[in-house]
């Protein structure tokens, strides 16, 4: 049976998602630690450790950010595995888990779909060029409900917004830009160019963190659904940069 050592600390000034994901952020970037579950409501940080950690290190990475304050903490207390939040998320189904993007991508399939079929017979081209616009519409809405939110989770594990946190905020729009292109038709040589480009740069973050088996939250729906990052996440991007690369090849 594997040990891990947990220790919970009540957090003050924890008042949304994008503080939430912050905290996950900034504990999950001390060695040592192997997860983070912040609940919103309470403001109980629980962290799983792979070796003690003394309290101080987590105060003094939290020193430049004077609004959250740790105000109280559990005695360490070892417990299995099994019986961890962390066990209990994955003991989930895995329909459950994942119903909000199942529904998103059968929604947008049979749109694409029916739209494709409209002339009376199938056009392919149509197809994939509705579905991608209307991916990227539906998931920069959910980005941009709570984009600070969204930039924080992102900047846990893409590439370039681990080092430029505004990318987090850009990236929204940049899907909401795509989206709209490719829904216009506008200059689609160039917006399936930068698909190619964008989704391609992001999925290596998504990558490494699940080959590395991190326990993090996927932004994919920003902080509005709290989906683990999967090999589900590496099927999104991988469905855009394929379909983008089609559609360059196909258009020549």
């Amino acid at each position: 049976m594997i040990i891990k050592m947990i220790k919970t600390y009540k957090v003050s000034g924890i008042t949304c998602a994008g503080c939430q994901a912050k905290i996950k952020h900034l504990f999950s970037s001390i060695n040592g630690v192997e997860n983070v579950e912040v609940d919103l409501a309470t403001g109980n940080t629980q962290v799983q450790l792979a070796q003690h950690i003394d309290k101080e290190v987590f105060r003094e990475i939290l020193k430049p950010f004077p609004k959250y304050q740790i105000i109280d903490e559990v005695i360490d207390v070892p417990k299995p595995k099994a019986e961890t939040r962390i066990e209990e998320e994955s003991a989930k189904s895995w329909l459950v888990t994942y119903k909000p993007i199942l529904l998103i991508f059968g929604y947008i399939s049979l749109i694409s779909l029916i739209v494709s079929n409209l002339s009376g017979s199938f056009d392919l081209m149509l197809m994939m060029r509705v579905f991608m616009a209307g991916f990227f519409l539906v998931f920069s809405f959910f980005k941009m409900l709570n984009l600070e939110g969204f930039a924080e989770s992102y900047a846990m594990y893409d590439v370039i917004a681990k080092k430029v946190k505004a990318w987090g905020y850009v990236y929204a729009f940049v899907e909401l830009g795509l989206g709209l292109a490719l829904l216009l038709h506008f200059q689609p040589v160039i917006t399936h160019w930068v698909t190619l480009v964008v989704m391609s740069v992001s999925i290596i973050g998504v990558l490494q963190s699940v080959l590395n088996k991190r326990k993090i939250r996927c932004a994919c729906l920003g902080a509005v659904f709290n989906l683990p990052m999967s090999t589900i996440t590496i099927i999104e991007d991988a469905l855009m940069i394929g379909m983008s690369a089609a559609m360059l090849v196909l258009m020549y």
